[in-house]
């Protein structure tokens, strides 16, 4: 995944701008798709891999704001950069406050524009390589049997050996073999990245 090719999906109404924007940045090697409205990219076959969506804050029917937050609401996420040639200060902040990546106030240089393009992209691969990890670590948590989820909540509380034995009504020998289980499945070498992955995962130590 984080080796896939970006796209970059620019929606604007003015074929003009699209047209300007997609040679600019094919120029520099990006992968571009161009949409004269909202409802065209929603419609599109969009490609699953990391990109970003430059998009005008003014389009005819419904805002590049409104439109963020139909994203939203459809669980799309994507780093959105907005460009606009009547921005304003209030409109910046709910921008980002909603969380777009940037704002570009027309006129802008290119190089702003393609700045900003690798910000979000960079911003995009780390999210999905986040929600995969998540997605393996979780993989890997389904797989534990109801006791070894029982030694991993105690094992991230800090208790040794000896206290799960005790807490489980085990042997001690028996709970340092749980131990390792939980360990080999969780695919962790220690301790400290044990906790980290039950901190990810939402598991509270016991």
């Amino acid at each position: 995944m984080t080796s896939a090719e970006p796209t970059v999906f620019v929606i604007d109404d003015d074929k003009a701008v699209r047209y300007a924007t997609k040679n600019l940045l094919e120029s520099v090697g990006l992968r571009v798709e161009t949409f004269a409205s909202p409802h065209e990219f929603l419609s599109s076959d969009r490609k699953n891999s990391p990109g970003c969506l430059v998009l005008d804050v003014r389009l005819p029917g419904t805002s590049g704001l409104d439109f963020q937050k139909e994203l939203a609401s459809l669980d799309v996420h994507i780093p959105i950069i907005f460009i606009t040639g009547h921005g304003d200060i209030p409109m910046t902040v709910q921008a980002m406050k909603a969380g777009a990546s940037d704002f570009l106030a027309k006129p802008f240089r290119d190089q702003d524009l393609l700045d900003s393009i690798q910000k979000a992209v960079g911003r995009d691969r780390e999210r999905r390589e986040h929600e995969l990890q998540l997605t393996e670590e979780r993989k890997r948590s389904n797989s534990l049997t109801p006791r070894e989820r029982e030694v991993m909540a105690l094992v991230i509380a800090g208790h040794p050996n000896k206290q799960v034995a005790a807490q489980l009504g085990t042997s001690e020998t028996t709970a340092k073999i749980h131990r390792g289980h939980v360990m080999r499945k969780m695919q962790v070498q220690s301790l400290a990245d044990l906790v980290r992955v039950a901190e990810r995962l939402g598991i509270s130590p016991r």
